[in-house]
């Protein structure tokens, strides 16, 4: 069952956690990373969430700290560090690893914002093998002296560019230089901007580049569709069009965390089972929707971007793109919550007039024209940017007629290794020089 990986040469009780799990075969990112990374070489991976990254990097790091038998780690050390964008992400790259440890001394602790900085920081005193962190909160700890990585041997950073967008180019920068040099990198991203191919040339020695599909490509299995309509028409077909599913899970972006609160208390008042998560919520507030909608108790989960990525809940049927994302590698991350674990899904854009550019930016990323499910394309909207007002064709919205009726389709040479089973090299610790991100907060 789990041939491959005992090729490989992984412990016998990380193979058996794997058999557990039903993990016989590895993904595609997974079968090009593992064996680089078990070389003790420096990786950059480009893919897409939903691919299976988490064990591409978590398998071979778990690998090197039960061969390692260093013993317990010393007050405040943290032997491995995780960086994540959100919140939810860094929770479900624990759950994973912890599935991955199960049954050995390993720990994995968890920091993220929205949640107790004091208790964070008792657990932290006595050590751990593999910290998973937001790198605001990561900051905040280390200001406070809550943790050391002064002996930290491996270093991930999972969905960089989402990183870079939200403006920690800054604090990635700080932690870098505090890492010794020595260690071990795995960078993993979904899109590689200018500023990106920087980072990864401060962070990465000689590293492995390894694509899977290209950026921009949605799962096979989506199907895609746009509903040109008017901005204020748009809450009645989102209620017409979930009406129709019900009891299946939906994913509902939007922008703003006011705006999704709003939309979110709109659709409650219809009689739906909705939650919400955005950047206003409590950590506590977000996990309890989330496991809500993973358990099905909630069927609509109303939400900005921050739930855009690594959010695995296979059973998601359906997302709408109530309002267009500015950066356009981002639908692709929001539409990738559905079809997953080979499943089929829909994807639901509702443009209004002045979404014309980012619908626009949307497909020329994808290189595809999504069909249209009802209205026409707005006239008198800009090619691309930031999609501004554009002119209806006609006093109620789209020609031929005013809100839709709605619908959707059924459907080199390996490094010598360090002790405690990181290789040892020098360089590429500080950080490269580039622009900062947009200004962000904590996720």
């Amino acid at each position: 069952m789990t041939e491959y990986f005992e090729r490989l040469g992984l412990p016998a009780g990380l193979i058996a956690r794997l058999a557990e799990q039903g993990i016989s075969e590895p993904t595609p990112i997974q079968a090009r990373a593992i064996p680089v990374a078990l070389e003790g070489r420096d990786v950059m991976g480009l893919a897409q969430t939903g691919t299976g990254k988490t064990n591409a990097f978590g398998l071979p790091l778990v690998a090197q700290l039960m061969a390692a038998r260093d013993g317990r780690p010393e007050a405040k050390m943290v032997r491995s560090l995780i960086l994540a964008p959100t919140r939810e992400l860094a929770k479900q790259i624990q759950d994973q690893l912890l599935l991955l440890v199960k049954g050995s001394p390993i720990k994995v602790a968890l920091v993220v914002g929205g949640a107790s900085l004091n208790a964070q920081a008792q657990r932290l005193a006595r050590g751990t093998d593999i910290l998973v962190a937001t790198p605001g909160r990561l900051m905040d700890l280390l200001e406070r002296r809550a943790l050391r990585l002064d002996q930290t041997g491996f270093l991930v950073l999972d969905e960089a560019d989402q990183m870079l967008d939200l403006g920690f180019i800054h604090t990635l920068r700080k932690i870098a230089s505090i890492i010794p040099k020595d260690r071990q990198t795995m960078l993993f991203s979904a899109t590689m901007p200018k500023q990106m191919e920087e980072i990864a040339a401060s962070y990465l020695v000689n590293p492995q580049r390894i694509q899977v599909n290209p950026p921009g490509k949605a799962a096979d299995k989506i199907t895609q569709e746009v509903h040109y309509i008017a901005k204020a028409a748009k809450f009645d077909l989102l209620v017409e069009l979930l009406d129709k599913h019900r009891d299946e899970l939906a994913l509902v972006f939007g922008r703003t965390k006011h705006g999704m609160e709003k939309l979110s208390k709109q659709l409650a008042a219809k009689g739906f089972a909705v939650a919400s998560i955005h950047g206003n919520k409590t950590q506590g507030q977000r996990q309890r929707a989330l496991d809500a909608f993973k358990t099905g108790a909630v069927k609509v989960l109303v939400a900005t971007d921050v739930a855009a990525r690594g959010l695995d809940i296979p059973d998601v049927k359906h997302v709408y793109n109530f309002e267009l994302p500015n950066v356009p590698e981002n639908y692709v991350h929001r539409i990738g919550r559905t079809a997953r674990a080979g499943r089929d899904g829909c994807a639901i854009a509702f443009c209004a007039p002045d979404e014309m550019g980012e619908l626009k930016d949307i497909q020329k990323v994808m290189k595809i024209t999504i069909p249209t499910a009802s209205g026409t394309p707005w006239e008198g909207a800009p090619a691309g940017g930031t999609g501004g007002g554009g002119r209806a064709r006609g006093p109620q919205g789209p020609k031929g007629g005013g809100r839709p009726a709605g619908g959707h389709p059924g459907g080199g040479k390996p490094a010598g290794k360090k002790p405690g089973g990181f290789r040892r090299r020098s360089g590429g610790g500080g950080g490269g020089r580039a622009k900062a991100g947009r200004s962000g907060q904590a996720a």
